[in-house]
């Protein structure tokens, strides 16, 4: 019976990628691409946790503190979203009528929800944290017994904090209506994750990095040396894979509690399902209560306001998502100080050069915190209308001006977005000149096209039963978004990048430009403007053409 209840959701995943030749095909791409990121994330931490390793003991503790610090946010993250994910999946999803009316036990319900909960809230942790611990087995040569070992401890730990996650979901939704329990959850892993965000940013853990400065944290890293709260899971991962790391010693009691633990939680969960299930899920169907009077309004025939007011109503009442603005305002805050305490002045090379080099590049991180929020908010804001789209089929709106208003919709915001990112880091920078103009109008094309190959994306694969904005990006047409968004970053990035070097060079030189440069430039300005407007205008299309279907 088991079996039968997670048939659905194999099945789901069979269909999603492995239906036909086209989507095995596209699977294959997005495994490749998978790989190739995997591959730059191991590179990365293989640098940056050899180079602690190299300095002396004191860069070694340091490397297994922040070995530490990553389990415990990894243990946080997967208790918060399977928190969040869980009040959705045991509570408010609609095929409970369905499973109500079969001959299905809370046990089996609770293990069905368990296994596919656990699959969407942890797979995207577990396999790209594997590349940065694995980096940390290569630096401190464990040889290959490290791999199996860190495997197990990782997925050991997903399942303890779905079992947490879980059990701790049924005891809230008894205490408090569902709604808002998630809006309990949302705010207290919003609130804990700013707060910690910032902690480290203004610690300024650069400045650790920095031989020099070693002998001024000798006393503090010996304070850190010690484990920080030992009778959390996430300390027990770390304390298991540093012994390992450094001593080659396994801990056969944590072992132990690693194999046993997540089946009491789970089995714990069980018991809290057969108790408090149905009192719970009776105060899911409940509403907050209220009312509210409604006055005549006037009837537009034309114009896009009322289309706006539908839009900003939609992402206002759910809580879970307009409160994840706090968010993006603590991480705009952060990456701005970023560029404040930037070491320009130590630098083996000029500070204006150095400079110019930091506002080019820039442009791409300010590029790829564009593309990840129309991810969040853009790509699934098509597939959100639900039912109601079939609502505005029936209206006199067509498709082309529906999704020209979504994103005028979306343009405003995310523009304002992109002009905070790249000229707060331009004047805390200093730059002047070239550079300035060429990155504001790089990163304007860069967002504009991309807030198109969102709607594109969201478009084509549209999925109008989908329960919350979260669970659109589990799917195929959110990931191959994310890589076309990407790789079209890149290359508007690369197509410029020799023309703005000459452009530059000219400048600072009193030089200026020659008249093959001239045209060198021209053409750098068409090529990434054709390109931009193909690639949108292709997923429009192509979106369009779908949702005619």
């Amino acid at each position: 019976m088991r079996s039968i209840l997670l048939l659905p959701f194999r099945l789901g995943l069979i269909n999603r990628f492995l239906k036909d030749r086209r989507s095995r095909a596209r699977t294959v791409v997005l495994v490749l691409f998978g790989v190739i990121i995997t591959a730059v994330i191991y590179y990365a931490s293989y640098r940056v946790v050899g180079y602690f390793h190299r300095q002396n003991e004191l860069g070694i503790i340091l490397s297994l503190k922040i070995f530490e610090m990553a389990w415990m946010i990894i243990f946080a993250l997967l208790i918060f979203s399977g928190m969040v994910s869980g009040i959705s999946t045991i509570f408010m999803s609609r095929d409970n009528e369905i499973l109500f009316a079969a001959p299905v036990g809370q046990d089996r319900l609770y293990f069905m929800r368990y296994i596919t909960t656990s699959i969407y809230t942890s797979w995207m942790v577990i396999v790209f944290s594997m590349p940065v611990f694995g980096a940390y087995g290569h630096v401190f040569k464990t040889g290959w017994a490290y791999w199996p070992l860190m495997v197990f401890v990782l997925l050991a730990t997903a399942a303890l904090a779905s079992g947490i996650a879980m059990a701790g979901t049924i005891i809230l939704v008894n205490l408090f209506p569902v709604r808002r329990t998630r809006d309990i959850v949302v705010y207290l892993s919003l609130l804990g994750g700013i707060l910690l965000y910032l902690f480290i940013r203004l610690l300024r853990p650069e400045e650790m990095a920095d031989p020099d400065r070693f002998p001024d944290f000798i006393e503090y890293l010996s304070a850190l040396s010690a484990p920080a709260a030992p009778l959390l899971p996430a300390a027990w991962s770390a304390r298991m894979l540093g012994d390992y790391l450094q001593f080659r010693e396994v801990d056969w009691l944590l072992l132990c509690l690693f194999g046993l633990t997540p089946l009491v939680t789970f089995f714990f969960g069980e018991v809290l399902m057969k108790k408090m299930f149905f009192k719970g899920f009776s105060k899911a169907q409940e509403s907050f209560g209220g009312q509210r009077s409604f006055m005549p309004r006037p009837y537009r025939r034309t114009g896009p306001g009322w289309f706006f007011r539908k839009e900003a109503k939609i992402f206002l009442r759910d809580s879970t998502e307009w409160s994840q603005l706090f968010m993006i305002g603590a991480l705009i805050l952060v990456y701005l100080y970023n560029f404040k305490v930037l070491p320009l002045d130590r630098a083996p090379i000029a500070t204006v050069h150095l400079a110019n080099l930091i506002g080019y590049a820039n442009i791409a991180l300010a590029g790829f915190l564009v593309v990840s929020l129309c991810a969040r908010f853009v790509y699934p804001s098509i597939s959100m209308e639900k039912e109601a789209f079939f609502v505005l089929r029936t209206a006199p709106i067509s498709l082309h001006r529906f999704l020209f208003y979504k994103y005028l919709f979306y343009f405003i915001p995310f523009t304002l977005i992109m002009l905070t990112l790249l000229l707060s880091g331009n004047y805390l920078l200093k730059i002047d000149g070239p550079i300035w103009w060429i990155s504001l109008a790089t990163g304007l094309l860069i967002t504009w096209s991309t807030l198109g190959i969102a709607l594109g994306f969201g478009a084509r694969y549209a999925d109008f039963k989908l329960e919350n904005r979260a669970s659109a990006m589990g799917g195929v047409g959110a990931i191959t978004y994310l890589f076309t968004a990407m790789g079209l970053t890149l290359t508007i990035i690369a197509l410029g990048s020799y023309p703005a070097y000459r452009l530059v060079r000219g400048w600072m030189t009193g030089l200026g430009l020659s008249f093959g440069d001239q045209w060198l430039l021209g053409a750098a300005v068409l090529g990434m403007v054709v390109v931009a407007v193909a690639v949108t205008w292709i997923t429009l299309s192509r979106g369009l053409k779908q949702l005619n279907v």
